[in-house]
């Protein structure tokens, strides 16, 4: 099976991986042409490290990034809502990653280019349209340096090309601009002294008006340097703007940020100091698409932001484009034919994520923390006297609406490595894999019976 992948994301690396593993070659293209560890950080959820562990960069993942022991909500004053363990401490076998996106897309490309040779991605390369014939795709490469076109034929082309994808703008050429909500998004990344447990995710405000989200995301940094490097989302609503380009590499300016945090500053946080403290601020406006009916048309289908882009809620962007890549691998490698490959995997995946994108947009934590924010205007010293029971369970159900597998269910299921492949092929070690239980059900239909979970 000749397998094109567009797309040198996390989602289209981890297909590649995937395929692999399973005995499948893919070839990668990417129309970037120069390597760099850009973007701030991200979120591995525990059902993603799993499929990473078990590609073997299990090790990787833990050098690079940090285990959050717990999620806390806070409101503008610095007072305590609502807090929760994360990974191991929820029983998982996997902890929870927060990571910078670019060290992250740099170890799965250096796995790559190690297993499927330094052809395996062709930088540079840019997809400029496709045409099915028979069970063939033919798709249409131009060489960004030289402009030279070719037609590369393969039997099953993924879309893993992100939020602008030019395989989902080809199958679905009216569907238009992403669509906003109204919320602007800046971020960065500031090198100082941890906060509260130095393992903690904290989520200060509502998204309402202004939402801070800071958690530390190196490792590496802490070893070398001694101080944390705290991640940071501000989130402000302004919808009487208009949204901009939803380009994750566009400069924000510090000036439009820094005055709806002004006066934000605890005795463990200094908040306009920690936005300051950024080398350099990206804005983004928080922009999602409509779910799909179909991501799959013939020997074509769609992965990742590609297929699915969806709020930052609940961590679930890079964790499902993971997801995606080791359930279309698996899938492709177990079926009879590509067809029918593709067809198992859509039906184990779409209608699960279209949910997740749903509930993202929902966004049911942040309406309880908008309820505290009118109640208590001013500030609390028990949470209690401003919210019910059931009102601070909400968020707890909120997570698990869009991010949190049923424990059990995740550290029971079959692996997404084909047992016949795992057993014979010397490749890296994936330490950390749960032997796949007797029989032969698949593990995506299993991960998909609750469309209200991922």
């Amino acid at each position: 099976m000749r397998v094109l992948v567009v797309g040198a994301g996390i989602g289209g690396l981890t297909a590649a991986l995937g395929l692999h593993v399973n005995g499948i070659t893919a070839q990668v293209v990417d129309s970037v042409t120069r390597w760099l560890p850009l973007g701030v950080g991200v979120n591995l959820l525990p059902h993603a490290v799993r499929e990473l562990t078990e590609l073997g960069l299990g090790d990787r993942l833990a050098d690079l990034g940090i285990p959050p022991s717990r999620m806390e909500h806070r409101d503008r004053h610095g007072g305590l809502i609502w807090a929760e363990p994360r990974g191991t401490a929820l029983g998982y076998r996997w902890p929870q990653y927060s990571i910078h996106r670019g060290e992250l897309q740099m170890a799965l490309l250096e796995a790559v280019l190690d297993r499927l040779g330094p052809d395996g991605v062709r930088t540079g390369t840019a997809l400029v349209g496709f045409e099915q014939v028979g069970g063939v795709v033919r798709a249409t490469l131009r060489d960004r340096a030289t402009g030279a076109e070719e037609v590369v034929e393969a039997d099953v082309l993924i879309g893993a090309d992100g939020l602008h994808s030019t395989v989902r703008r080809t199958l679905y050429p009216d569907e238009g601009a992403p669509l906003w909500n109204g919320i602007r998004m800046w971020r960065g990344v500031t090198a100082g002294e941890p906060i509260l447990d130095g393992r903690s995710m904290l989520v200060a405000g509502c998204n309402a008006t202004t939402k801070l989200v800071v958690y530390p995301i190196s490792a590496r940094h802490e070893r070398e340097h001694g101080t944390a490097l705290l991640n940071w989302v501000a989130e402000v609503r302004s919808p009487d703007e208009t949204a901009g380009t939803a380009d994750w590499d566009r400069t924000g300016d510090l000036a439009d940020l820094l005055p709806h945090f002004a006066d934000w500053r605890w005795d463990w946080l200094d908040v306009p100091a920690l936005l300051r403290g950024a080398e350099r601020i990206l804005e983004y406006p928080m922009v999602d698409r409509d779910p799909l009916p179909r991501w799959t048309h013939g020997r074509v289908t769609l992965l990742g932001d590609a297929a699915h882009p969806m709020y930052p809620i609940g961590s679930n962007g890079a964790s499902q484009a993971v997801l995606d890549a080791r359930t279309l691998a698996y899938e492709l490698a177990r079926a009879g034919d590509a067809d029918e490959g593709l067809a198992q995997y859509e039906a184990a995946r779409r209608r699960t994520v279209n949910a997740i994108v749903l509930a993202c947009r929902d966004m049911p934590a942040d309406r309880v923390l908008h309820t505290v924010e009118q109640r208590a205007p001013d500030g609390f010293h028990r949470i209690e006297d401003v919210l019910a029971p059931h009102e601070l369970e909400s968020i707890a159900g909120a997570y698990r609406q869009t991010s949190f597998l049923d424990v059990a269910a995740l550290n029971e299921r079959p692996s997404y490595t084909l047992a016949r492949v795992a057993s014979t092929e010397p490749g890296p070690p994936t330490s950390g894999t749960v032997p796949a239980p007797a029989g032969s059900g698949s593990p995506g239909t299993s991960e998909g019976a609750d469309d209200s979970r991922p």
